[in-house]
């Protein structure tokens, strides 16, 4: 039994090297909708669905070497998005790191894992993919 009773989450903090460079991507490319600055203004809060997400720009930048593999944040899509998002990070040259499709586990579809421009590994996924259905490598979305 839990000792407390967490009631909702207020907000997820990205660290982040370059808050006016973070504002673009997670705005601008990703399309979170911005809140605005808080007070100091180091952290900057955006909104998608029920979740608020604050960048948190770092006091020393970190380098790539220093970034985490496996954490990593997720953002739903759908089908369509999902392509567009293949093509649009290969134009602007968005480092891939992976593609991946997921037939079993608790989060399904398929899945791909990006870098943000300070080097925290984010994920688009599309939950609609089911197992049997076709694997196009990423190269073949490219071209589609």
């Amino acid at each position: 039994m839990a000792i407390l009773k967490v009631e909702g989450v207020t907000h997820w903090s990205i660290a982040v090297n370059n808050l006016e460079e973070s504002e673009k991507f997670y705005g601008d490319l990703l399309g979170l909708k911005p809140l605005g600055r808080l007070g100091n203004s180091v952290m900057s809060c955006f909104n998608v669905g029920d979740h608020n997400i604050l960048l948190c720009e770092r006091e020393k930048p970190q380098t790539e070497s220093d970034v985490e593999q496996r954490a990593h944040h997720s953002f739903t899509v759908s089908p369509e998005t999902f392509v567009k998002a293949c093509k649009v990070f290969h134009e602007r040259k968005v480092p891939v790191v992976e593609l991946t499709y997921r037939a079993k586990g608790y989060f399904t579809g398929r899945e791909l894992y990006f870098l943000d421009p300070s080097g925290n590994r984010l994920e688009v996924r599309d939950p609609t993919w089911k197992a049997g259905m076709p694997e196009p490598s990423l190269e073949e979305i490219l071209r589609s």
